[in-house]
């Protein structure tokens, strides 16, 4: 994570534009599932022994089936968060209607919790509870654990759609360009996908880049041999 700037306008813009989560869930999550099913497709035919037509066909299915249907999903799992966020607000803002006193409690026990007291304490909970939108704010993040930036459902779908349609076709590719040894090629490339989404995923989190690149393409090479050995089963 890059440093950012900590002058008073730099401070203002970036708390009041919060990024939220972001889309680097959505990404990976697209392009490990990506990579992952299209390549137990290719291990799976190639185990059985069909021909590069039939790898080719059932693999472009998966991609733009399954990735649409990771899409829809993501979509559909985001949308429903969203609109919890949106019920609890409207609960949050009945609540401060019928029982002014009692969501004020609430938000100094909140204000407490974050280490304010005595004088302090007092005159933070009268400034934020003097705002309808920021006594909701704090309470939905203090009392129901949520951040207070809506998620964008439409950005999770095609983030998702978009990192499983590339990562899905890397396996395809040695087949759809008739490559030699294409089978060979693909379970190469393929691990190379796995490792470079983890090295990915590593540059946001604490764990160095190339174990959490090993990380993932140990998950990723243990689907894709379950579905060579369960293709190899059905080989004449």
């Amino acid at each position: 994570m890059t440093d950012h700037g900590h002058s008073q306008q730099e401070i203002v813009a970036r708390i009041n534009a919060p990024p939220g989560r972001g889309v680097l869930r959505d990404v990976v999550y697209g392009g490990i599932d990506g990579s992952v099913t299209t390549f137990a497709i290719v291990a799976g035919v190639a185990g059985a022994g069909l021909s590069p037509f039939v790898i080719v066909a059932l693999g472009l299915a998966n991609v733009l089936a399954d990735g649409f249907s990771m899409a829809a999903g993501n979509y559909s799992g985001t949308k429903a968060e969203l609109d919890n966020i949106r019920r609890i607000r409207a609960i949050e803002q009945r609540h401060i209607s019928l029982y002014p006193d009692g969501e004020r409690a609430e938000a100094r026990e909140i204000l407490a919790q974050k280490g304010l007291a005595g004088r302090v304490l007092e005159d933070a909970t009268d400034a934020v509870t003097a705002d309808q939108d920021n006594w909701i704010n704090l309470m939905i993040e203090g009392e129901y654990g949520l951040g207070s930036v809506d998620p964008h459902p439409m950005k999770a779908a095609v983030a998702t759609f978009l990192a499983f349609l590339v990562a899905g076709m890397i396996p395809l590719l040695p087949f759809v360009m008739s490559w030699p040894d294409a089978f060979t090629l693909s379970v190469w490339m393929t691990m190379a996908v796995f490792f470079a989404i983890g090295a990915l995923k590593g540059r946001w989190s604490l764990a160095p880049w190339w174990r959490s690149g090993g990380e993932t393409l140990l998950i990723g090479g243990a689907a894709a041999a379950i579905a060579y050995l369960v293709g190899s089963l059905f080989h004449p």
